[in-house]
């Protein structure tokens, strides 16, 4: 008895408070206690009304009575601009989608803020008010449940500054203690989540289906993005930024990407469950999808860690800092790809430098790659690895890895020359189709590589590994499929240069080599 006891008290202290939470919801006589449930501040969730100005009333009655969390039942709730509030929580249950509605005067969209006017970002990344949900200066909020988001009305872009239409799902800046958890977001628009200038910040238990970017954490810090399953076909998943959208340049730092998915599946049938592809869609015939460090990085990227996360049918993992950055400190592992459509490993540094005209060329440095599988990876890219002249990658270790490439590569390719494109947008499309098959890899310094194995699926007549401008190179326990009138490594004004138990290349040691095959 004491046992059935024990029992009963731990079911009653676990199921007490739901009941209570539930109890108020339908309690349709005390809508000024939390939660505030929104359909007694007027909301009908019919999916033809226009909900905005309720919903607002909803949330400014919880944030007068010092937080709270506003509740949204099940129902289709169209609405304009959504304004967070601090202390509050949105909680959108199972059945309820809150739904952009069309836009026009009568729905209640805000228009974008004119207080940011620098000219180093575009337009979405430096407007945040021009959104479905969104939150300015605030503390303490939070937005929760299993319902889902659907911007349906939103804008995939803008095409000018004067062009005012809501083009965001979830828009935060300069808030902090911020979460984000078990909801769904369809069709989200510019962005999915645009988090800029955020601190504290848990994203867990997403599922995204979008026409753009899923989210973009952009000069973050303290941020936890793990259980989301982002599917963009037309941009990338899950983005690091670190735009001059707040004004001045600020590092996006101290950040865990765990247990995520992204991929790049026709939009909607990811959460329809049918996983459908049309390669016809999409630029240079390809999905986007993808975790991507960059492409915008004014204030740089510290202490990252991505870890178990699954790429499938999408762009490989980027690394990218381009407008005068650090990215440094980077810890990536236990990746698995499949069907990745560009380049499976991207490391770039570059020199586009949108940003002030002082800003000095950034660096790249201190970043481990280890325990990824990737299986038939597009045969026209190979993993790159490239720096400029001058500006050298540093201090990159590369281990476990294994890529299964499709092949089909032509001795006429292999003889190409590797525009440097220091200038251009960072993406690998842009250098064509590479003179290697593994890994391409150009002004690097202190390379250690160790236990990485190349193949492909179709006979493959380029070389798997060029080495260009490279100072410092360790490979050890290397393997590559090449034929016979291929070589494995091509290298080119490399200095320090060591390779062992490796085939099918002999130990070999070189101080200096210049156009030398192995």
């Amino acid at each position: 008895m004491k046992n059935h006891y024990t029992i009963l008290r731990i079911l009653l202290i676990f199921l007490l408070p739901f009941c209570f939470i539930q109890a108020q919801a339908n309690d349709s006589t005390s809508p000024e206690t939390s939660p505030y449930n929104v359909k007694l501040y007027g909301a009908k969730g019919d999916g033809k009304s226009i909900d905005t100005q309720n919903i607002n009333k909803a949330i400014e009655a919880a944030a007068a009575a010092g937080g709270g969390t506003v509740y949204f039942p099940a129902g289709n709730y169209l609405s304009g601009s959504i304004h967070l509030k601090s202390g509050i929580s949105l909680y959108i249950d199972q059945g309820a989608t809150i739904i952009a509605a069309p836009i026009e005067a009568a729905s209640g969209y805000d228009e974008p803020e004119a207080k940011t006017d620098n000219n180093y970002q575009d337009f979405g990344h430096r407007h945040w008010h021009n959104s479905l949900i969104w939150g300015e200066n605030l503390h303490d909020i939070s937005i929760l449940g299993p319902g889902t988001i659907w911007g349906k009305d939103l804008m995939r872009s803008n095409k000018g500054e004067d062009d005012k239409r809501p083009n965001k799902t979830i828009s935060l800046y300069l808030c902090r203690n911020v979460i984000i958890r078990d909801i769904s977001i369809l069709h989200g628009g510019w962005f999915g989540i645009l988090a800029t200038g955020i601190d504290n910040f848990t994203i867990d238990n997403v599922k995204m289906d979008t026409n753009r970017d899923g989210m973009d954490i952009d000069c973050c810090r303290n941020v936890r993005i793990s259980n989301c399953s982002i599917n963009s076909p037309y941009d990338d998943g899950i983005c690091l930024k670190s735009t001059y959208g707040l004004g001045f340049a600020r590092a996006t730092e101290n950040v865990t990407i765990t247990n995520c998915q992204v991929s790049g599946y026709d939009e909607g049938s990811f959460l329809a469950g049918t996983f459908t592809r049309n390669e016809k869609k999409y630029s240079d015939g390809n999905p986007t999808g993808r975790i991507k460090i960059g492409t915008e990085s004014n204030g740089g990227f510290k202490n990252v860690t991505i870890s178990n996360c699954v790429f499938d049918y999408c762009r490989g993992l980027a690394l990218e800092t381009v407008d005068g950055a650090l990215l440094e400190d980077v810890t990536i592992t236990n990746i698995t790809m499949r069907d990745i459509v560009n380049a499976p490993i991207f490391v770039r540094l570059g020199a586009r430098m949108r940003g002030p005209e002082s800003a000095p060329v950034g660096a790249l440095r201190r970043v481990i790659i280890s325990n990824v599988v990737c299986y038939n990876a597009d045969n026209k890219h190979g993993a790159i690895i490239s720096g400029i002249p001058g500006h050298d990658i540093e201090d990159l270790r590369l281990s476990n890895i294994r890529i299964y490439y499709k092949g089909g590569g032509t001795k006429e390719q292999s003889m190409r020359e590797v525009p440097g494109l220091e200038k251009e947008y960072p993406e690998p499309y842009r250098f064509g189709t590479m003179p290697s098959y593994g890994f391409f890899i150009r002004n690097v310094k202190d390379l250690k590589m160790n236990d990485v194995e190349v193949s492909y699926i179709a006979d493959d007549f380029r070389p798997a590994f060029i080495l260009d401008h490279v100072n410092g190179a360790d490979f050890q326990h290397i393997k590559a499929q090449k034929t016979a009138s291929s070589a494995t490594f091509v290298l080119n004004e490399v200095k320090d240069f060591n390779i062992y138990n490796s085939r099918p290349v002999a130990d070999t040691k070189l101080a200096n080599a210049n156009k030398k095959e192995l």
